[in-house]
């Protein structure tokens, strides 16, 4: 499942590079994505200038082509918490999105 929406202004050629670094961010998170509420997503990333900078620089581009997302990035000594929201009529790709996040942090958790 994708969590593009049909919304999105990115060139569809693009968006499986975009879902691809997605991915490779959520597979970086240090515990499992939380569901903070209907609307919003929290994603647990590692502490980290470097963390922050790739981040930030992601969102930024994502909310360039899917405007209805908002992100805030917390970071701190412990972790990089990224908050996701979406609107009320978005949050089928929130859902979609957790579980991108889930199964990404899952395929990348080294034993």
């Amino acid at each position: 499942m994708t969590w593009v929406p049909e919304s999105c202004t990115l060139p569809t050629v693009e968006q499986p590079l975009r879902v691809a670094e997605f991915d490779d961010l959520f597979a970086s998170a240090v515990r499992p994505a939380e569901r903070v509420d209907r609307t919003r997503l929290r994603v647990h990333l590692p502490a980290g200038a470097e963390t922050v900078s790739v981040t930030r620089e992601l969102v930024a581009r994502e909310t360039g082509c899917c405007s209805f997302f908002s992100f805030d990035l917390a970071p701190s000594d412990v972790e990089t918490a990224l908050e996701v929201r979406v609107p009320e009529s978005q949050t089928a790709v929130l859902d979609a999105m957790q579980q991108r996040a889930e199964a990404a942090r899952a395929a990348g958790v080294r034993a």
